[in-house]
């Protein structure tokens, strides 16, 4: 599960220094619109690196953020799947790390190794 959520964050810190590239380099036809996607990109960099500490640590409440977030994962993979500029590259992959996330979290040996640890360090 480390290494599925630490994926996911190296990915979303790649989207985010793509997106602050491409703005720098590229006019965009809406700079409000790009600069929130950096804005959210950002605080989604900061979410996924606190899931990934949570996770190191072996804390509870990681679950539930982790859960939310694979399933946002997996209906933007559906998302991309449709509509007249759908992109099956990008959403077969995100479908199937989603679904891999999910099944992760939700298991056994994750419970286990998350209840119990959240007292005071």
């Amino acid at each position: 599960m480390l290494v599925v959520v630490a994926a996911q964050f190296v990915g979303v810190l790649a989207l985010g220094i793509l997106l602050l590239i491409e703005v720098v380099t590229a006019p965009s036809a809406s700079f409000g619109t790009a600069v929130a996607l950096i804005v959210l990109a950002g605080l989604l960099v900061v979410a996924l690196g606190a899931v990934l500490l949570g996770i190191w640590r072996g804390r509870a409440w990681v679950r539930a953020a982790g859960v939310v977030f694979q399933v946002l994962l997996f209906a933007v993979g559906v998302g991309a799947l449709q509509g007249a500029f759908a992109q099956p590259e990008w959403g077969w992959p995100l479908i199937i790390v989603g679904v891999l996330g999910f099944v992760l979290f939700v298991a056994r040996s994750t419970a286990e190794w998350l209840s119990g640890r959240d007292e005071a360090s």
